[in-house]
Protein backbone atom coordinates (compact mmCIF):
# COMPACT_ATOMS: atom_id res chain seq x y z
CA UNK A 1 0.00 0.00 0.00
CA UNK A 2 2.48 2.19 1.00
CA UNK A 3 4.71 1.66 -2.26
CA UNK A 4 1.29 2.26 -4.68
CA UNK A 5 0.78 5.26 -2.66
CA UNK A 6 4.66 6.87 -3.48
CA UNK A 7 4.53 5.67 -7.03
CA UNK A 8 0.77 7.92 -7.21
CA UNK A 9 2.51 10.52 -5.38
CA UNK A 10 5.77 10.55 -7.69
CA UNK A 11 3.39 10.39 -10.78
CA UNK A 12 1.52 13.70 -9.82
CA UNK A 13 4.43 15.52 -8.57
CA UNK A 14 6.06 14.92 -12.34
CA UNK A 15 2.72 16.55 -13.73
CA UNK A 16 2.54 18.78 -11.37
CA UNK A 17 6.20 20.43 -11.88
CA UNK A 18 5.60 20.77 -15.46
CA UNK A 19 1.90 22.45 -15.24
CA UNK A 20 2.74 25.39 -17.49
CA UNK A 21 3.79 22.76 -20.19
CA UNK A 22 0.33 20.52 -19.13
CA UNK A 23 -1.57 23.36 -19.75
CA UNK A 24 -0.42 25.00 -23.05
CA UNK A 25 0.25 21.69 -24.57
CA UNK A 26 -3.19 21.40 -26.95
CA UNK A 27 -2.79 17.39 -27.01
CA UNK A 28 -2.39 16.33 -23.63
CA UNK A 29 -4.57 18.90 -22.63
CA UNK A 30 -7.01 17.22 -25.14
CA UNK A 31 -6.07 14.02 -23.43
CA UNK A 32 -6.89 15.14 -20.13
CA UNK A 33 -9.60 16.65 -20.88
CA UNK A 34 -10.90 13.38 -22.68
CA UNK A 35 -10.12 11.64 -19.12
CA UNK A 36 -12.32 13.84 -17.25
CA UNK A 37 -15.11 12.99 -19.61
CA UNK A 38 -14.81 9.45 -18.93
CA UNK A 39 -14.60 9.94 -15.26
CA UNK A 40 -17.52 11.88 -15.03
CA UNK A 41 -19.31 9.49 -16.46
CA UNK A 42 -18.48 6.32 -14.64
CA UNK A 43 -19.27 8.77 -11.23
CA UNK A 44 -21.49 11.81 -12.13
CA UNK A 45 -20.86 12.34 -8.18
CA UNK A 46 -17.16 13.05 -8.29
CA UNK A 47 -16.11 16.77 -6.89
CA UNK A 48 -13.59 18.74 -8.63
CA UNK A 49 -11.10 17.82 -5.87
CA UNK A 50 -11.77 14.02 -6.24
CA UNK A 51 -10.75 14.93 -10.22
CA UNK A 52 -8.03 17.09 -9.65
CA UNK A 53 -6.63 14.02 -7.10
CA UNK A 54 -7.08 12.05 -9.98
CA UNK A 55 -5.91 13.61 -13.27
CA UNK A 56 -3.17 15.29 -10.54
CA UNK A 57 -3.34 18.48 -11.53
CA UNK A 58 -4.82 22.00 -9.12
CA UNK A 59 -8.39 22.32 -8.95
CA UNK A 60 -8.58 25.63 -11.02
CA UNK A 61 -7.15 23.37 -13.74
CA UNK A 62 -10.39 21.32 -13.27
CA UNK A 63 -12.61 24.12 -13.56
CA UNK A 64 -11.11 25.56 -16.46
CA UNK A 65 -11.36 22.30 -18.11
CA UNK A 66 -14.99 22.02 -17.33
CA UNK A 67 -15.67 25.36 -18.49
CA UNK A 68 -13.94 25.08 -22.23
CA UNK A 69 -15.78 21.36 -22.06
CA UNK A 70 -19.20 23.02 -21.11
CA UNK A 71 -19.48 20.58 -18.22
CA UNK A 72 -21.34 22.41 -15.37
CA UNK A 73 -20.25 21.84 -11.66
CA UNK A 74 -21.41 19.01 -9.59
CA UNK A 75 -24.72 20.74 -8.16
CA UNK A 76 -25.69 21.72 -11.62
CA UNK A 77 -25.07 18.62 -13.13
CA UNK A 78 -27.20 16.25 -10.85
CA UNK A 79 -29.94 18.96 -10.88
CA UNK A 80 -30.19 18.81 -15.11
CA UNK A 81 -29.38 14.93 -14.92
CA UNK A 82 -32.13 14.24 -12.26
CA UNK A 83 -34.56 16.26 -14.07
CA UNK A 84 -33.93 14.73 -17.48
CA UNK A 85 -34.16 11.34 -15.60
CA UNK A 86 -37.29 11.82 -14.08
CA UNK A 87 -39.28 13.12 -17.23
CA UNK A 88 -38.86 9.70 -18.69
CA UNK A 89 -39.98 7.91 -15.16
CA UNK A 90 -43.22 6.00 -15.73
CA UNK A 91 -43.36 3.15 -13.18
CA UNK A 92 -43.08 5.53 -10.08
CA UNK A 93 -43.85 8.38 -8.97
CA UNK A 94 -41.05 10.59 -7.82
CA UNK A 95 -41.76 10.44 -4.27
CA UNK A 96 -42.10 6.72 -4.51
CA UNK A 97 -37.85 7.10 -5.63
CA UNK A 98 -35.60 6.01 -2.81
CA UNK A 99 -32.32 8.28 -3.50
CA UNK A 100 -31.51 10.41 -6.62
CA UNK A 101 -32.28 9.65 -10.10
CA UNK A 102 -29.89 10.74 -12.40
CA UNK A 103 -30.23 8.51 -15.50
CA UNK A 104 -32.60 6.81 -17.07
CA UNK A 105 -32.92 4.80 -20.19
CA UNK A 106 -36.33 3.64 -20.26
CA UNK A 107 -36.06 -0.69 -20.73
CA UNK A 108 -32.43 -0.39 -20.78
CA UNK A 109 -30.71 1.06 -18.08
CA UNK A 110 -30.80 3.29 -14.82
CA UNK A 111 -28.61 5.23 -12.36
CA UNK A 112 -29.30 6.37 -9.25
CA UNK A 113 -27.52 7.81 -5.87
CA UNK A 114 -28.12 7.33 -2.05
CA UNK A 115 -26.73 9.26 0.70
CA UNK A 116 -25.99 8.00 3.50
CA UNK A 117 -26.35 9.16 7.06
CA UNK A 118 -26.47 8.36 11.06
CA UNK A 119 -30.05 7.59 11.42
CA UNK A 120 -30.10 4.70 8.44
CA UNK A 121 -27.09 2.99 10.11
CA UNK A 122 -27.44 -0.04 12.73
CA UNK A 123 -27.54 0.84 16.14
CA UNK A 124 -23.42 1.98 17.52
CA UNK A 125 -22.56 1.31 14.77
CA UNK A 126 -21.64 3.70 11.43
CA UNK A 127 -22.37 0.75 9.19
CA UNK A 128 -25.59 1.22 7.09
CA UNK A 129 -28.39 -1.14 7.49
CA UNK A 130 -28.66 -3.56 4.39
CA UNK A 131 -32.43 -2.46 4.48
CA UNK A 132 -31.57 1.01 2.66
CA UNK A 133 -28.91 -0.67 0.09
CA UNK A 134 -31.89 -3.19 -0.73
CA UNK A 135 -34.57 -0.33 -1.22
CA UNK A 136 -32.51 1.61 -3.31
CA UNK A 137 -31.62 -1.27 -5.61
CA UNK A 138 -35.68 -2.59 -5.63
CA UNK A 139 -36.62 1.63 -6.50
CA UNK A 140 -34.04 1.80 -9.44
CA UNK A 141 -35.16 -2.28 -10.70
CA UNK A 142 -38.48 -0.79 -10.99
CA UNK A 143 -37.72 2.43 -12.02
CA UNK A 144 -36.00 1.55 -15.04
CA UNK A 145 -39.11 -0.07 -16.17
CA UNK A 146 -41.46 1.42 -19.19
CA UNK A 147 -44.45 0.59 -18.30
CA UNK A 148 -47.15 2.29 -15.54
CA UNK A 149 -47.75 -0.81 -13.31
CA UNK A 150 -45.55 -3.08 -12.44
CA UNK A 151 -43.77 -5.18 -9.15
CA UNK A 152 -41.08 -7.30 -7.73
CA UNK A 153 -41.67 -10.70 -8.30
CA UNK A 154 -38.84 -12.11 -6.93
CA UNK A 155 -35.26 -11.83 -6.31
CA UNK A 156 -32.12 -12.64 -5.51
CA UNK A 157 -28.99 -10.92 -4.37
CA UNK A 158 -25.89 -10.71 -2.22
CA UNK A 159 -24.19 -8.07 0.25
CA UNK A 160 -21.18 -8.39 -0.75
CA UNK A 161 -19.82 -5.43 1.63
CA UNK A 162 -20.76 -2.60 3.88
CA UNK A 163 -21.33 0.93 3.54
CA UNK A 164 -20.47 3.52 6.26
CA UNK A 165 -22.23 6.61 7.10
CA UNK A 166 -21.10 9.07 4.88
CA UNK A 167 -21.03 6.94 2.09
CA UNK A 168 -22.98 7.55 -1.74
CA UNK A 169 -24.29 4.71 -2.79
CA UNK A 170 -24.34 4.74 -6.73
CA UNK A 171 -26.89 1.89 -8.17
CA UNK A 172 -26.98 1.29 -11.99
CA UNK A 173 -29.92 -0.79 -12.99
CA UNK A 174 -29.48 -3.17 -16.49
CA UNK A 175 -32.43 -4.87 -18.47
CA UNK A 176 -31.78 -8.32 -19.46
CA UNK A 177 -34.68 -10.68 -21.00
CA UNK A 178 -38.45 -10.44 -21.90
CA UNK A 179 -39.95 -13.06 -20.91
CA UNK A 180 -44.01 -13.68 -20.64
CA UNK A 181 -44.41 -10.13 -19.76
CA UNK A 182 -41.50 -10.36 -17.22
CA UNK A 183 -38.04 -8.22 -17.42
CA UNK A 184 -34.85 -9.59 -15.62
CA UNK A 185 -33.43 -6.47 -14.04
CA UNK A 186 -29.79 -6.54 -12.77
CA UNK A 187 -28.67 -4.19 -9.85
CA UNK A 188 -24.78 -3.33 -8.70
CA UNK A 189 -24.35 -1.03 -5.97
CA UNK A 190 -21.45 0.64 -4.98
CA UNK A 191 -20.16 2.48 -2.34
CA UNK A 192 -17.04 4.79 -3.86
CA UNK A 193 -14.94 2.09 -5.79
CA UNK A 194 -16.22 -0.72 -3.48
CA UNK A 195 -18.71 -3.47 -4.71
CA UNK A 196 -21.37 -3.64 -1.61
CA UNK A 197 -24.25 -5.50 -3.51
CA UNK A 198 -25.57 -7.26 -6.79
CA UNK A 199 -29.02 -8.27 -7.23
CA UNK A 200 -31.08 -9.83 -10.16
CA UNK A 201 -34.52 -8.81 -9.85
CA UNK A 202 -37.66 -10.54 -11.99
CA UNK A 203 -39.83 -7.71 -12.41
CA UNK A 204 -43.52 -8.44 -13.41
CA UNK A 205 -45.71 -5.75 -15.65
CA UNK A 206 -49.11 -6.16 -14.49
CA UNK A 207 -52.10 -4.83 -17.03
CA UNK A 208 -54.26 -2.04 -16.41
CA UNK A 209 -57.87 -2.13 -15.64
CA UNK A 210 -59.98 -0.06 -17.69
CA UNK A 211 -60.82 3.19 -16.22
CA UNK A 212 -57.56 3.00 -14.59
Amino acid sequence: MANILFAKISACSEVLLSGAKMLNDRPARKLRQDRLAKIIESNPMITDNELASQLCVSVSTVRLDRALMGVPELRERIRTMAQDAMSRLKSLSPAEVIGDLLELEPDRWALSVLRTAKDMAFRFTDIVSDNYVYAQAGSIAVAVINAASVIIGSMRGQYIGHAHVGDILIARAKVGVNHEGKRIVSVRTKAGNREIFVGRFIIEILEQKAGD
